[in-house]
């Protein structure tokens, strides 16, 4: 008997563990976040040993920095596991065991990154790198996690083509909120290194006003985005318009509107750690709920058809 054959892994099963998979990858955005603001970066100055061994010294920021490591390890071994769980899957589905596979390779990718920046002395070229390979593994690991909770032909398609695409575009608008968000964490106060004394350089693009000005950028851009949502939602209200999409619109629009408060309260009060951290969370969970929206706007009608021929 084949090694298929004797090894089935049941929907259910492989969904849960999608979903394990997309909590743990969204938990180590958390916690990396976590190492930079408590400026324990450079805990461990060498990779992939720290201080040269394999066990953290009683250090507080190597304790830290190296907890974070070892995460990493656990969460590779998860996203290892649904690679594997995705080939016994029965009935087998190609599309989700391709998306399983890029989760262990984008972990194996972030650890190779991970040790790039800690050699580079936390350049912010490297940690804004670092962040956003975190962001799209997430999104392989939500699109993974969707895909594995519908079986094909379980949600009827889409026929709100302006409605479908409006939900969309909000992928490239939002993630250009967050990309910018990134560099003014990176022209900012929190290199990630001031827990060990290290001086580290920090994005510099306008001088002594790159902090101000991204971060203005950043602010412009999350209300533009808003009202984009806004005006998604009045063309998904529209007589026959994909109304699926909603919901999650309406989380993203409260979200967005913390979002404003968080931000703003963290500038008036100098953008303290924890509230930084605070904000990176939210943004995360922003984030996800956008990519929720456009799972729930769906297919398109015609896009069914084609994957179907393909």
């Amino acid at each position: 008997m084949k090694l298929r054959e004797r090894f089935e892994v049941s929907p259910r099963t492989f969904q849960t563990a999608t979903r394990v998979a997309l909590g743990s990858l969204a938990l180590i955005v958390l916690t990396g976040a976590a190492v930079r603001l408590t400026g324990s970066g450079l805990g461990c100055p060498d990779w992939p040993k720290c201080f040269g061994g394999v066990v953290a010294p009683a250090k507080t920021h190597a304790v830290i920095e190296y907890s974070n490591r070892v995460l990493s390890g656990f969460v590779g071994l998860a996203a290892i596991a649904v690679a594997i769980m995705g080939w016994f899957r029965r009935p087998y589905r190609r599309e989700l065991e391709v998306l399983a596979v890029l989760l262990p390779l984008g972990v194996v990718a972030q650890a190779v990154l991970g040790g790039f920046t800690v050699r580079s002395g936390l350049e912010p070229g490297y940690v804004m790198a670092h962040y956003i390979l975190s962001m799209l593994i997430l999104d392989a690991a939500f699109a993974l996690a969707w895909c594995a909770t519908y079986e094909p032909g379980d949600r009827p398609r889409a026929t709100d083509k302006l409605g479908v695409w409006s939900v969309r575009a909000l992928i490239p608008m939002g993630a250009m909120t967050v990309m910018v968000g990134t560099a003014a964490t990176a022209a900012g106060p929190h290199a990630g290194a001031s827990g060990t004394g290290e001086i580290v350089p920090r994005l510099d693009i306008f001088g002594s006003d790159s902090l101000r000005w991204l971060v203005q950028r950043h602010g412009a851009l999350g209300v533009v985005l808003g009202l984009t949502i806004i005006a998604v939602i009045v063309i998904l209200r529209r007589a026959g318009g994909e109304r699926r999409a909603i919901r999650p619109l309406l989380f993203v629009l409260g979200l967005l509107a913390m979002q404003g408060v968080i931000g703003i309260t963290q500038w008036m009060t100098k953008l303290p750690s924890g509230l930084v951290w605070v904000h990176v969370t939210v943004a995360v969970i922003t984030w996800l709920c956008i990519l929720w929206a456009v799972g729930s706007a769906g297919l398109l009608e015609g896009e069914a058809h084609r994957r179907e021929k393909g």
